[in-house]
């Protein structure tokens, strides 16, 4: 019973706020054109060395976050991609049993940018605090207490392998008298407890600084299709609504030219020519079914991007 008690008590407790950053920024707005992007594995160069998996979660949750904004179309972490990529490889050898559900190659999506980055310190809020238990995991006190996580967080362009930004995030949480936070560095890993303690609500904190920071690059990334196929005053081009695109847009078509610097191969820019505009009509997952609005001349290959 005693157990049983105990047990009731510290689930009551993980149903209390407890707290928040102060400056947290409001959730991003869904919607609009989206781009790929992929979570690669997060470093943990705190001083936390527990059996909990630090990195491992910062990464989960930050790509939960993107994939909720709407703004992202998000690609598997590198481990799941090599294993997709397995299968593929195992379908095509022969041994695999045939059918139209068999995993093919030539259909991953590729990811345009690519977020990592170290968590440089972490505190899990139960330091300095007293009065307290444990239970679970999960440590019950009776003091104030500040839980923080720092990290550092790279948005690089796939393309190109180039760092285009980096920042500092920070999630801090504090809290006066009973305080929710880690019993000890052998957490067993149920994250939906550890997003109930101090430290779960640090890290989502910094994480929604991040995601901000991550929408933030858009502004700066060129957003571009092709034409697929031409049918009469028909133009079909390869981006729909998993990207974003709805009906009733207007896109503009030309001729695309990469401007490399003549020493160094290193892409400068995009030069583009425009030949005509298009209205989306029809919308499907992966593709937009549009009609010519002004100009002429297009062709399959050609490049589309959104109308100034």
């Amino acid at each position: 019973m005693k157990r049983l008690a105990v047990l009731a008590f510290v689930t009551a407790l993980c149903l209390l706020p407890v707290g928040r950053a102060a400056d947290t920024p409001p959730a991003a707005a869904k919607g609009g054109l989206r781009y790929t992007i992929a979570v690669t594995k997060f470093e943990n160069h705190s001083n936390f060395s527990g059996q909990f998996a630090l990195s491992d979660t910062f990464s989960a949750v930050l790509t939960d976050s993107l994939q909720n904004t709407g703004r992202f179309i998000v690609i598997a972490e590198t481990d799941m991609r090599q294993a997709a990529m397995g299968e593929q490889d195992f379908a095509a050898s022969g041994r695999a049993a045939g059918g139209d559900k068999a995993p093919v190659t030539g259909n991953m999506t590729p990811a345009q940018l690519l977020v990592k980055g170290e968590i440089t310190h972490f505190q899990d809020g139960t330091q300095g605090g007293g009065g307290g238990f444990g239970f679970g995991g999960i440590r019950v006190g009776g003091n104030s207490s500040t839980a923080e996580i720092n990290a550092v967080i790279y948005v690089v362009d796939s393309s190109t392998g180039q760092v285009k930004a980096s920042k500092k995030v920070v999630g801090t949480v504090k809290s006066n008298g009973l305080s929710i936070g880690l019993s000890s560095h052998d957490f067993s890993g149920d994250i939906g407890g550890f997003k109930k303690t101090n430290a779960g609500k640090a890290m989502e904190a910094a994480i929604d600084e991040a995601v901000a920071f991550c929408i933030s690059q858009l502004e700066s990334l060129p957003w571009t299709g092709n034409v697929i196929l031409v049918k009469g005053n028909q133009v079909y081009f390869n981006r729909g609504s998993r990207e974003g695109v709805a009906q009733g847009q207007i896109f503009k078509v030309g001729m695309s030219e990469v401007l490399r610097d003549p020493g160094t191969g290193e892409v400068l820019d995009n030069s583009f020519t425009e030949k005509a505009q298009i209205r989306v009509d029809t919308v499907k997952e992966k593709v937009a079914i549009c009609s010519l609005v002004s100009g002429g001349g297009v062709e399959k290959g050609m490049s589309v991007s959104p109308k100034d």
